[in-house]
């Protein structure tokens, strides 16, 4: 090669990013050894063949098998020229090698994501540590000296492993399931359940749940009625809260942990908004209005996991500013907004919504987040807050816009001044999203069509879609979710109808009428988007 080539590949080299250097050079290094190039953007994992591979070889020498094409696999190497190395690998698999030469820096990402990561976490968790937080009766967070080490229990290793692998995979809850020879743990990833590895011996039950209970500050010889606690953990330089509830059933206790993660990893949300969660343009230009109002109520509503504590932080996120005073009363507080004042409850110490609420109104607030409204008395105290000049932002559980005003006025709230304070009502649900990375068009089966309340005349022309299931979502075909909504705005003729005490149908009607659009049809304009699935929208709407 000549010294001006030379030179102008090198400054082309610099020129490149990194992941261009990287596929730059692979491919140079598969043309000079005269081997196939894979450049890895179409990898779909072989779960089968990843299990039967030694995961430290893989690891080791930064190689990731693809197929098997007879009796031999073929695999793609960051560097095969390596003859002794290639000798090693082809002794661990156990069968010939076919080489192929891929960038190092895709090869790396795809072994730290795929299942190998989980495998080498449950073989070798020295590798990382998590210290474990308690809090003095003063409120002084103090680390303790428990945590992972070589010398320390297995079960404590496993423990500590499992919550740092439901944290690695985005999860939101770790479930221990007890059954009846073997003990189960799964985490719920986008709001499904997924195993998180094999059963474990029922032997180990009671340690596992004592490790818990001990984390928590549960009282680990009560093992008949259920307990509910709350620990923190330092990892990597962050602090994530974690809630625990234990349960007795007939094959033993059972666990769930929720996983409150304050700084969340997620990139979306650092730059929280209306726009990160999904609303479409006409929700956020109405949502937009009623939070910019000087008082009165904003309501979402939902069953639990349907994303409102979130959307509200969207809200303030959005109207944050040094002129006016934002305070909120959480259970726990889930994000932390820099130029929000945030208030924790606790009713171990006496402080609950309602009380924490009167001291609020004392602090003289702009704006009022309530995290929700459980009991008669927030309720009152909010709806008063929002008649008395405040913008109150909360939520209540309940299935619609119009399932929420029979749940105030069981709360014996004045019907005149609830709906006098409310400004809009938001009900909302997450759907899955289709994970861009493997989606592929589909075609639903007339029984999908009818389950769905289509016809085929309905769909002409629409191409929906679905995941084959990649690296990227862990084989499930989805990656993250988007809020679906209806909003109900509170007009004259609505305010009137809700008065008369009108039938849920005629209220419904009346919305109709003035553009309001239904979960359902918001659902299913996702789906005739591709953005999510048939399936997925039936399972969290219901077919009208």
């Amino acid at each position: 090669m000549s010294e001006d080539v030379t030179a102008a590949t090198d400054l082309l080299l610099r020129g490149l990013s990194r992941e261009g250097e990287d596929l730059l050079r692979a491919r140079q290094l598969a043309e000079r050894l005269g081997l196939e190039f894979d450049d890895l953007s179409e990898y779909r994992i072989d779960p089968e063949l990843f299990r039967q591979l030694p995961v430290d070889v893989m690891l080791r020498y930064q190689f990731i098998p693809l197929f098997r094409q007879g009796d031999s696999v073929v695999v793609v190497m960051a560097d095969p020229s390596d003859v002794a190395l290639v000798d090693e690998v082809e002794l661990a698999v156990g069968a010939p090698l076919l080489l192929r030469v891929g960038p190092a820096g895709k090869i790396a990402e795809i072994l730290e994501k795929s299942e190998s990561t989980q495998r080498v976490l449950d073989e070798a968790t020295e590798d990382f540590r998590i210290q474990l937080v308690q809090e003095r009766d003063d409120g002084e967070e103090t680390l303790t000296i428990d945590r992972i080490a070589t010398d320390t229990s297995p079960i404590i290793k496993l423990v500590d492993t499992i919550i740092y692998n439901a944290i690695q995979r985005r999860a939101s809850d770790v479930h221990i399931e007890t059954w009846d020879k073997e003990v189960v743990v799964k985490y719920r990833i986008d709001g499904v359940l997924y195993q998180a590895m094999e059963p474990i011996d029922k032997r180990h039950h009671a340690t596992i749940i004592s490790r818990i209970k001990v984390m928590s500050e549960l009282d680990i010889a009560e093992k008949r009625i259920p307990q509910d606690g709350r620990f923190k953990l330092r990892l990597k330089g962050r602090t994530i809260d974690f809630r625990v509830s234990i349960m007795p059933t007939t094959h033993g206790e059972n666990a769930v942990i929720r996983i409150l993660d304050k700084e969340s990893t997620s990139k979306e949300f650092r730059n929280l908004n209306l726009d990160v969660l999904g609303f479409d343009e006409e929700t956020k230009r109405k949502l937009r209005k009623f939070i910019r109002e000087p008082y009165g109520m904003v309501l979402v509503t939902g069953p639990t996991g349907s994303g409102k504590t979130t959307t509200l932080y969207a809200c303030l996120a959005e109207i944050v500013s040094s002129e006016d005073k934002i305070i909120t009363i959480e259970d726990p507080v889930e994000y932390q907004l820099p130029g929000v004042t945030q208030i924790p409850v606790n009713e171990k110490k006496g402080l609950t919504f309602a009380r924490g609420l009167r001291s609020i109104l004392r602090h003289d607030p702009d704006k009022i987040m309530v995290g929700e409204i459980r009991d008669e008395e927030t309720a009152q105290i909010a709806v008063q807050s929002a008649l008395t000049g405040h913008l109150v932002f909360t939520t209540v559980h309940a299935n619609n816009v119009v399932d929420v005003l029979g749940r105030f006025l069981n709360m014996n709230v004045d019907l005149y001044n609830f709906v006098s304070a409310l400004n809009c009502v938001l009900a909302q649900r997450l759907v899955r999203r289709i994970c861009p990375f493997c989606k592929r068009p589909a075609q639903p089966s007339r029984q999908l069509l009818e389950e769905s309340g289509l016809t085929a005349a309905m769909v002409q022309g629409v191409t929906f879609f679905e995941g084959a299931g990649c690296v990227e979502c862990s084989g499930t075909g989805f990656l993250g979710r988007s809020a679906i909504s209806e909003l109900l705005d509170l007009s004259d003729n609505i305010r009137a109808l809700i008065l008369d005490r009108r039938p849920a149908a005629e209220i419904k009607r009346a919305a109709k009428a003035e553009g309001m659009k239904f979960l359902r049809e918001s659902a299913l304009e996702r789906a005739f988007a591709g953005l999510t699935t048939l399936r997925e929208i039936n399972k969290v709407t219901f077919v009208e």
